[in-house]
């Protein structure tokens, strides 16, 4: 089966920032096959065959699917609980005696939650660290998105084994799913592992051949914590312990010395900025500009729901752009283009898939997004991303497909039963916090 997307304003985010105001997508099965003016086809497909669906997308902008590269999917759970803490007493008091209460099985209707609401946002593609991965990887599979996952590792502790256990289980994901899930190790930080670990963690990506996804330098403790105990930050930390000779996509990074930065260039370390979470938990101002400038790639994530409150990369890239501007003074930092490759092609660096999506390709998937511009909040229409990132909402998103399949249309969700989801979300929530 073919589709052919028509009559749309098309932004690729590819690598010459090609933009076809009348223009066409056409994809077969999970791959594009021609992204252009719609005028080039050439009659190259018959639109009235039974084998090409054809949308519409007449005032609509379609751009590839945006990529949140840090999240916790199933923390949904704790959304709106324990607000206006600090990170760790967030963590040590409230979050992590509740997450002992979890069972496997409230993983799946939680992150089946966060799935609909990353959908209904235009995400296609989320990095998640967590436990209960094979929970998480079926409601991937279940709602069709596209997810690279990995098993929080904390340690040393007496259930390394049972994690083992889990990323085993993860790796084998990798052969179904249509390739749509992915696996990275999750040492969650410098603070919860030992060096010992680390390097147990570091040893495991190397055996599973995949990269690593660490929470670094979050809060000024963090880093204190650190150079008290070991003499360095946490970033010098993890290279002298070899963590930068494989891929690292490392989430946060508020708190960096300009030795930090250079490190993190030197060895291509991909960073996850949170700016909503970090504001949220008083963690600080990524130096987001910094990094860019020495040539880092630096994607958007939401971290979990309970720290956020949402699952939107469009309040990411908004929030992002404007700490920016304020956090360093230059009207100039982040605009509104670098911040939407942040949401797409540097999102798809981050989690190691820049060669499948991140853009709209020929050869790449067809993972599309249709925005709804027809708002009065995008007119005049000068530029549409200025729009998108200082204008534009979640509800703006019309369609989304992952992978070819159309997996929300005209705002209705194809793949989640939502009536079903808050009564199972409702159910677990009642029994954990009661």
């Amino acid at each position: 089966m073919k589709t052919l997307i028509k009559n749309i304003n098309i932004i690729t985010m590819d690598a010459n920032a090609n933009r076809y105001p009348d223009g066409a997508i056409l994809y077969e099965d999970d791959t594009i096959e021609y992204v252009g003016p719609y005028s080039k086809l050439d009659g190259a497909i018959n639109e009235n065959s039974d084998n090409v669906q054809v949308i519409d997308g007449k005032g609509m902008l379609a751009m590839p699917g945006f990529i949140n590269a840090h999240t916790h999917i199933p923390m949904t759970a704790f959304r709106g609980y324990a607000d206006n803490m600090p990170l760790w007493e967030w963590l040590t008091q409230k979050i992590w005696p509740l997450e002992n209460r979890l069972e496997p099985e409230d993983a799946y209707w939680l992150s089946m939650l966060g799935a609909a609401e990353m959908i209904s946002a235009g995400i296609t593609t989320f990095s998640d660290m967590y436990m209960f991965t094979n929970e998480i990887a079926q409601a991937a599979y279940d709602s069709g998105m596209r997810a690279v996952l990995s098993r929080a590792m904390v340690g040393p502790d007496d259930t390394f084994e049972q994690r083992l256990k889990d990323v085993e289980k993860l790796a084998e994901w990798q052969n179904r799913a249509e390739g749509r899930i992915t696996m990275m190790i999750g040492p969650h930080a410098v603070y919860t592992c030992s060096p010992e670990f680390l390097v147990t963690c570091r040893k495991l990506a190397e055996e599973y051949k995949t990269g690593i996804h660490i929470h670094l330098s979050e809060t000024a403790k963090e880093v204190e914590d650190c150079i008290r105990e070991y003499g360095k930050t946490p970033v010098r930390h993890l290279y002298d312990l070899g963590y930068f000779d494989l891929p690292v996509t490392a989430a946060h990074c508020v708190h960096l010395t300009d030795d930090d930065i250079d490190l993190m260039a030197e060895y291509d370390v991909k960073v996850a900025h949170c700016p909503v979470s970090n504001m949220k938990l008083a963690s600080g101002f990524a130096p987001v500009d910094a990094m860019l400038k020495k040539g880092i790639t630096v994607s958007l994530g939401t971290d979990g729901a309970a720290s956020n409150n949402n699952l939107s990369i469009l309040k990411e890239m908004s929030v992002a752009a404007l700490i920016a501007k304020g956090y360093t003074g230059d009207p100039k930092a982040l605009p509104a283009h670098t911040v939407v490759e942040m949401a797409t092609v540097g999102g798809a660096k981050a989690v190691m898939l820049e060669d499948k999506i991140g853009s709209l390709e020929a050869g790449k998937k067809a993972d599309i997004q249709l925005i709804d511009t027809r708002g009065p909040h995008y007119f005049p229409m000068e530029d549409p991303l200025v729009h998108l990132v200082y204008s534009g909402y979640s509800g703006d998103i019309d369609t989304v497909i992952i992978n070819g399949r159309v997996v929300m249309q005209d705002r209705k969700l194809a793949t989640i039963d939502l009536n079903l989801v808050y009564r199972e979300v409702e159910r677990i929530v009642n029994r954990i916090c009661n």
